[in-house]
């Protein structure tokens, strides 16, 4: 018997319910089995790295009251991952050669800072050309490797990520907060707290509100149909999502 339930998601806890669904995509699984995977920091991937390998991510660029800010403090976790063979190991040094050895059958996970209604996803940079991970986002959308891109509704732009990448630039900012930032591009998969409910239980979802006060600022409420124990099984994990900690390594959060 279909039955129907409203879930409130924070941004947080949609973090940790986008990982968990990441987790269950087959190329993801297939991946994991017999490729290679790369994850590439930021909070919703890292909690993907930590449900997968308890190992937090550092984090680098954030946005926060203060403007968009850089990681200021030195940790010994390493940004982004090569996962292959079972084991894994930082790869910053190296990113670039890394990811044009990834081909068909491989999967690379990067989160986005802005994503639109067409499928369209944009990543931040705060330093020139975005670094080494910057220059790498190239190769992980020209050697054949699946792009997944885990990205909260709170990303989504009432406009278009093209018309934002044109508009925004590093240079010649005369007054900004923390740091200023161009956007690139970054073409793949997104997932979304949408995509992940359906990837996590056999039911149907529609956003039917955004916002809140109290922590709930930027969160979402879903209303959720299917079946009795679909809707069970999905609170279940949500309730787990929500006892869950900010992604990322602590050190490099602050």
């Amino acid at each position: 018997m279909e039955a129907c339930s409203q879930i409130f998601l924070t941004v947080n806890t949609g973090k940790w319910l986008i990982a968990q669904a990441v987790l269950e995509l087959d190329c993801v699984k297939a991946a994991l089995q017999s490729g290679k995977v790369v994850l590439k920091g930021g909070t919703t991937v890292s909690c993907i790295s930590e449900l997968l390998l308890d190992y937090p991510l550092k984090i680098s660029g954030r946005l926060t009251p203060k403007g968009a800010l850089p990681n200021r403090h030195v940790t010994r976790q390493a940004y982004g991952i090569l996962v292959e063979n079972g084991a894994a190991r930082g790869i910053d040094s190296e990113v670039e050669e890394c990811v044009v050895r990834l081909g068909p059958g491989d999967v690379v996970i990067a989160g986005a800072n802005l994503i639109d209604a067409q499928g369209n996803a944009a990543v931040l940079a705060g330093s020139p050309g975005g670094f080494r991970w910057g220059r790498a986002m190239a190769a992980m959308c020209t050697e054949g490797a699946r792009v997944i891109i885990p990205a909260g509704l709170e990303k989504l732009t009432p406009g278009s990520v093209t018309e934002a990448i044109k508009s925004a630039r590093r240079k010649n900012i005369d007054q900004y907060e923390g740091m200023s930032c161009g956007l690139f591009p970054v073409v793949g998969d997104i997932i979304t707290e949408l995509e992940a409910v359906r990837l996590l239980a056999d039911v149907e979802a529609c956003v039917i509100g955004r916002g809140g006060i109290h922590g709930g600022e930027g969160g979402t409420l879903l209303q959720i149909h299917g079946e009795a124990d679909e809707l069970t099984r999905l609170q279940k994990i949500v309730h787990l999502c929500q006892e869950k900690k900010t992604g990322g390594d602590p050190v490099s959060l602050f």
